[in-house]
């Protein structure tokens, strides 16, 4: 996986969903050919490796820590993504991550469908936010209190608009 970024952007269609799981710890476990043809990797590449192989540098870490805390919670969670192919270009997406729960009510895995983004939310609201956000998170050492103030910055926007995360996703999709 190159660490280049090539600033091209790759597209699928909207009748095409990305499709991958996970174990508790975040390893892909299954990814669908879509997720294959658009990440750029062989199924050898992609399975046993961390989901944040795809992780691009222009995506916050703070929504990130707030994805994984939702959904190791056992909540599901919605969120616009910007990942990086394994050639270096970039893909947004539109997420919506789940828990799946083991018989006795654990954790046993994550399970992911990705779907065309609206591209006006992305460039109106979505890259604007993620720029303030990691500007915040850049002002710091230490990517834990990086997280922690680009959390801070974001919730003060929630309270302001009196919605939570989830509502404000929801609220963006018209």
């Amino acid at each position: 996986m190159t660490r280049i970024l090539t600033g091209r952007e790759r597209l699928f269609s909207e009748d095409e969903l990305i499709v991958t799981k996970t174990d508790p710890n975040g390893r892909l476990t299954y990814a669908n050919d879509v997720f294959l043809n658009i990440s750029g990797l062989t199924e050898e590449q992609a399975l046993g490796a961390p989901h944040s192989i795809i992780r691009h540098p222009d995506m916050p870490k703070t929504i990130f820590r707030l994805l994984w805390d939702t959904v190791k919670s056992g909540h599901e969670i919605f969120a616009y993504v910007v990942n990086r192919a394994s050639n270096g270009d970039h893909y947004w997406v539109f997420a919506h991550v789940t828990p799946t729960f083991a018989s006795d009510g654990g954790i046993s895995g994550f399970h992911s469908n990705r779907r065309v983004p609206d591209r006006r939310i992305i460039g109106a609201v979505i890259q604007p936010l993620y720029r303030d956000i990691l500007a915040i998170e850049a002002r710091h050492g230490r990517a834990a209190d990086g997280m922690a103030a680009g959390l801070a910055h974001l919730q003060e926007i929630l309270k302001g608009k009196g919605v939570s995360y989830d509502r404000f996703i929801f609220s963006l999709q018209g």
